[in-house]
């Protein structure tokens, strides 16, 4: 009888192992300096509509995507000027400019299942050895790279290419409908408010 205890006891940490599989999204919010330190910080691309957002999934490596060379303004199908990569948690937090430890910041954590575990590593996998797409202003960025990544695991609606340029257009798209489930699932949300010497956008 104990040993069939034992067993079972074994096959429980297992499943709640397998169970407590999570995702993190970052969120880094777009900002422009304010009046009075426009001297002592620097512009950011995008400015108020800016930021930035990437995925983790191994402790302290966020998968997220970015311009690799000349900045195209509309997609490129065959020189695709971007790539893929990961940073650690302060190195991404830093990426626009700034102290990374007084820059607006915002995790959700997302319960995911074994096999999405496994699907967010083979598109991981995928993705940093060739990029899918050009980064560009009328393209893919940061925020639609995110929303394809969560689309393809089930998170968030899947869109066609053309729907993900249309749809999620910056980050804060991105954002409010994670937010929004968080919300309604109850998953664990952080945040970090920004330093006062910068305007930082709202959800």
């Amino acid at each position: 009888m104990f040993k069939y205890l034992v067993v079972f006891f074994i096959l429980s940490i297992k499943l709640q192992a397998q169970d407590s599989l999570f995702l993190k999204v970052h969120f880094l919010y777009g900002s422009k300096p304010q009046k009075a330190y426009k001297k002592t910080q620097s512009k950011w691309f995008g400015g108020k509509l800016g930021g930035h957002v990437g995925i983790e999934l191994d402790s302290n490596k966020i998968l997220n995507f970015i311009p690799k060379g000349k900045f195209h303004i509309v997609a490129h199908k065959k020189s695709r000027h971007s790539t893929y990569t990961t940073h650690d948690f302060e190195d991404f937090y830093s990426i626009m400019g700034g102290n990374w430890q007084e820059n607006k910041k915002l995790i959700i954590t997302i319960p995911i299942s074994q096999k999405q575990k496994e699907h967010f590593l083979c598109i991981q996998n995928n993705y940093l050895a060739q990029t899918p797409y050009d980064y560009a202003f009328l393209g893919i960025r940061c925020g639609a790279a995110a929303h394809d990544i969560l689309g393809q695991l089930g998170i968030l609606k899947h869109f066609s290419y053309r729907g993900t340029i249309f749809k999620v257009f910056y980050p804060k798209r991105v954002r409010k409908k994670l937010l929004k489930k968080a919300q309604k699932q109850g998953w664990q949300i952080q945040k970090q408010e920004g330093t006062k010497e910068r305007k930082w956008e709202r959800d």
